[in-house]
């Protein structure tokens, strides 16, 4: 069965979520508070990272389905070897929110913000047992 398109990302397309990604992680990189945790996290891997949550945002947003992942473990092993703590997700939200307000007509980036804050407050409960 074929899933509904969402209304708000209509003419959204995976290149507009790509810009998206890579203007998000450009600033990520070079932020004082999350670029050495993402640095040490990915390393030189950045094109297939970018990929990956190219990926990600393509199916949670358009229904494309070709990411396939836990994406819940993989950030439980990296807060284990990084030292995350929670102002990290409050920088990363915040982040996100900038990147998709500037790239994407308002009824898509206020979906795929509240779609980020979602996950985030499930990976910040995950981490610190309490809610963000």
């Amino acid at each position: 069965m074929a899933r509904a398109e969402n209304p708000a990302m209509a003419g959204v397309t995976r290149e507009d979520l790509r810009k998206v990604v890579d203007s998000f992680y450009a600033e990520v990189r070079q932020d004082e508070r999350l670029g050495p945790v993402f640095a040490s996290a990915v390393g030189d891997g950045w094109g297939p990272h970018l990929e990956r949550m190219t990926e990600f945002w393509s199916t949670v947003a358009l229904g494309t389905r070709p990411f396939k992942g836990n994406v819940y473990q993989k950030h439980v092993e990296l807060s284990e070897q990084h030292d995350v703590v929670p102002e990290h997700f409050l920088r990363w939200i915040t982040l996100w929110h900038k990147h998709t307000a500037a790239l994407l007509p308002a009824p898509a980036a206020e979906e795929l913000q509240a779609t980020a804050a979602g996950i985030g407050r499930n990976l910040f409960y995950g981490f610190f047992q309490q809610f963000a």
